[in-house]
């Protein structure tokens, strides 16, 4: 098997928790005999395009599902089968977690068909439990068991994201506003982001549930429950970081126009205090007959004692109308 034919695994399920893995071969020899199946395919692979659209036989319409560049989370229970579409973040080196990767499944009755293009670690973790033992007994467990990685791989993200928007309620009050102002906008464009797919996919989820088709037992629905639950406190925590982040964002702003406020204040008692002292020394500027002084070697050290005592004075009266 290899990832550049687009086959990136494939399994025959024991139904004791193990899986036989099988190449392009044993999937096209494949029968319901043989076992549940399960085949994991990179969409953009021309093999697994090829066998998505003719040799797979899926519905046309399944095909171009499974195929298709843009996905929202959904779940639609048809008659020969279950399609639904989740998405888990994304977790491969250098990438933003919010730019979630989409798995597409098809599940029939005595198959399993997923169809990802960039790496999932979730799937990762299922197929390492199959290789020791521990993985799904049947196709509805596999089903259950995938979504509920996904929806375990969030967890440690959005604690990492209220842990960022607690440390920024702190560093609002005492780090310099431009970037904890860009630190904001970066975490509320990843609340948003993160919620636009995860709140979908407790739809899904509901819908799983209802569905009357007899896809899964009671132990399973119990779980769907328990990952229904599990993406609502992901959705309230991602809520809750979004208001928090506006509420930090309305202190930043009154931060900064309190800061404005100051210095504008400030600017003006500048320049009320100079506003006589440059009269003076404007009037006295003039170049024109008449000017007391001129003729005087005193005069100017007394105009400068007089526009230090002015200042002071000035001083002096703005303190005592506590305007300073």
């Amino acid at each position: 098997m290899s990832d550049s034919d687009g086959l990136i695994c494939a399994y025959v399920l024991d139904g004791g928790g193990a899986g036989r893995p099988v190449d392009w071969a044993g999937i096209k020899d494949w029968r319901e005999t043989d076992g549940p199946l399960w085949v994991h395919l990179d969409r953009k692979g021309a093999d697994s395009m090829a066998w998505l659209t003719a040799d797979g036989g899926l519905p046309e319409g399944i095909s171009r599902a499974l195929l298709t560049e843009e996905t929202r989370p959904n779940c639609e229970v048809l008659d020969d089968g279950l399609l639904l579409i989740l998405r888990g973040v994304n977790l491969n080196p250098g990438a933003d977690p919010e730019d979630m990767v989409a798995l597409r499944i098809w599940v029939e009755r005595t198959r399993v068909i997923t169809v990802r293009h960039r790496k999932l670690s979730a799937v990762d973790d299922l197929r390492q439990a199959m290789e020791r033992g521990h993985g799904p007994h049947s196709i509805p467990q596999l089903v259950v068991t995938l979504a509920a990685k996904l929806i375990e791989r969030m967890g440690p993200t959005i604690s990492a994201l209220e842990d960022e928007v607690d440390g920024l309620e702190t560093k609002v009050l005492t780090a310099a506003s431009r970037p904890v102002r860009h630190h904001l906008h970066s975490l509320r464009h990843q609340a948003v982001d993160l919620r636009r797919y995860i709140a979908p996919q407790r739809e899904a989820m509901a819908r799983l549930m209802l569905d009357d088709a007899g896809w899964f037992d009671r132990a399973d629905r119990l779980r769907l429950r328990d990952i229904a639950d599990n993406i609502t406190r992901y959705v309230e925590a991602l809520d809750a970081a979004r208001e928090r982040a506006a509420l930090i964002q309305e202190e930043l702003t009154s931060r900064l126009s309190e800061e404005m406020n100051k210095t504008m204040y400030f600017l003006s008692i500048v320049a009320t205090i100079f506003l006589p002292l440059g009269f003076l020394t404007g009037l006295l500027g003039v170049n024109v007959a008449g000017m007391p002084g001129t003729a005087n070697a005193l005069a100017f050290p007394l105009v400068c004692v007089l526009l230090v005592g002015i200042g002071v004075l000035e001083y002096w009266l703005f303190k005592r109308l506590k305007w300073l």
